[in-house]
């Protein structure tokens, strides 16, 4: 090699050496400035050319996990820690927490915190993360065991058009500014409301209309008292059970919906319990609403959604909390039900989602079933339901329904003759019943045979039906 060729060698390693150190330095300054976006992809070049640097493998790790690409985040968070990367050890620690593996998270900030007093800084920053960390990796081991029948995504602003209440379960309504909810009874003389005071803290409020007046506000009492803000009332049809959402300390993050009960003994309400897993999250999740006549549930999480958007979850009430087994269920599943990673994971009860699915078709159509009088209700599925036989528009799901009415008439006349025999057979004497059985086994029978036949025509129905609209 000539001497001149070894110069403009040398000369071009320098030039590229100043420049990488140019460019390294405005990436950093862009994630101290929290500009993430900015600073990820010149991160993402360097650890390119040197996978084992852990300062490298650190800055792109974080960048990620700003931007929302958590798993992503994960191997490169994971290499610095193991580099002692102090820092590392945090961000892994909300990785892991976000993706709902709260032991190692916990695990990972314990190391960030002997680092930092290790080298004598304030450790006092991580007291509030731990704290969540810690209710996780309890909340993870009861999570409910509920049947998730559907989800709408929807814009923020208008979530409360997703839910479909009858009358008894009061309304819900939006305030005028769109800062909250409030919830009115059913006899309309009782309404519960956020409000904002001087200091700028947002509580719960009700009034109660006496006459033709309404009382001055008066605060929950027993609501409120760990400091953070709370909205999105709702009082069960009990008068008793009040739910609520509140940012407080015992909140996963955001918003967290908690249950209380109210003592008429001295006029407040218990100390509120949070509702834990799956209906919480550490996203924003509020507007839990029971729907005791239609047996139905509802509630908003902002959970894997754009900005401007929520998820409206619709899901079957148990009678009382019932939970997975944390020792028996495999990790992963339980983190995807606690996550409501996908809802059809729910419906583990196939009859409980199915007679939920119809309640909530009749829910979701009975306004307009009250005002379009016809022939019959048939639904279709959650976007059609049919009032007469011209709404076919498949010729062969029209007659196959011509056929499924009949052997609905059918039923119902034998299930009266059934019920008329039963009771000969329980007034008459004993050799006469011995003449009876035989005739009562042939009906149950029958019966049970037209149930089976009605329930698999209705699906030939639907699915013949649904066929047709999807071609036209």
């Amino acid at each position: 090699m000539t001497m001149r060729k070894y110069n403009l060698m040398l000369f071009a390693l320098c030039c590229w050496g100043g420049v990488s150190a140019q460019t390294l330095n405005q990436a950093r300054k862009w994630f101290t400035d929290g500009e993430f976006e900015k600073a990820k992809p010149v991160f993402g070049r360097l650890v390119k050319q040197a996978p084992s640097n852990a300062n490298y493998n650190f800055w792109y790790g974080a960048c990620c996990y700003e931007t929302g690409e958590v798993k992503k985040s994960l191997p490169y968070l994971e290499k610095s820690a193991e580099r002692k990367v102090i820092n590392g050890y945090l961000y892994l620690s909300k990785a892991y927490y976000d993706l709902y593996r709260f032991d190692e998270a916990i695990e990972n900030l314990e190391e960030h915190i002997y680092w930092l007093e290790k080298k004598k800084r304030d450790t006092s920053s991580t007291d509030e993360l731990m704290a969540k960390y810690r209710m996780g990796a309890r909340m993870i081991r009861g999570v409910e065991n509920v049947t998730v029948v559907d989800s709408f995504v929807v814009d923020k602003n208008a979530f409360l058009d997703a839910y479909k209440l009858s009358r008894a379960a009061g309304e819900i309504g939006m305030l005028d500014d769109t800062a909250g909810t409030y919830y009115t009874n059913e006899l309309g003389d009782k309404t519960i409301f956020p409000q904002t005071d001087s200091e700028g803290k947002t509580g719960l409020y009700s009034r109660i209309k006496l006459a033709d007046r309404w009382s001055s506000p008066q605060p929950l009492k027993g609501i409120g008292e760990d400091g953070g803000n709370q909205n999105y009332p709702f009082l069960n049809s009990d008068g008793i059970t009040f739910y609520f959402a509140s940012e407080g300390k015992e909140s996963m993050g955001g918003y967290d919906i908690f249950i209380t009960r109210y003592d008429p003994e001295d006029g407040s309400y218990l100390k509120p319990d949070n509702v834990g897993f799956p209906f919480n999250s550490p996203y924003n999740d509020y507007m839990y609403v029971i729907d005791d006549l239609n047996q139905l549930g509802w509630f908003a999480s902002d959970r894997y959604q754009p900005a401007g958007k929520v998820c409206v979850y619709v899901f079957a009430p148990n009678d009382s909390k019932v939970v997975h087994d944390y020792d028996t269920t495999d990790p992963d599943k339980l983190r995807r039900l606690a996550m409501l990673s996908e809802i059809k994971d729910t419906w583990s009860d196939s009859g409980k989602f199915r007679t939920a699915k119809q309640r909530l078709a009749q829910a979701m159509y009975g306004h307009e079933r009250k005002q379009k009088k016809g022939d019959f209700e048939f639904v279709i599925d959650d976007n059609a339901v049919y009032y007469r036989l011209s709404d076919f528009r498949s010729p062969e799901a029209r007659k196959m329904f011509t056929i499924l009415q009949q052997k609905e008439k059918d039923l119902r006349a034998l299930e009266e003759s059934l019920r008329n025999i039963r009771t000969s057979y329980a007034a008459t004497s004993h050799t006469a019943k011995e003449r009876l059985a035989p005739g009562i086994l042939d009906k149950e029978k029958r019966v049970k045979e037209l149930y089976e036949e009605i329930n698999g025509l209705t699906v030939q129905v639907r699915n013949t039906e649904i066929k047709t609209l999807r071609h036209l």
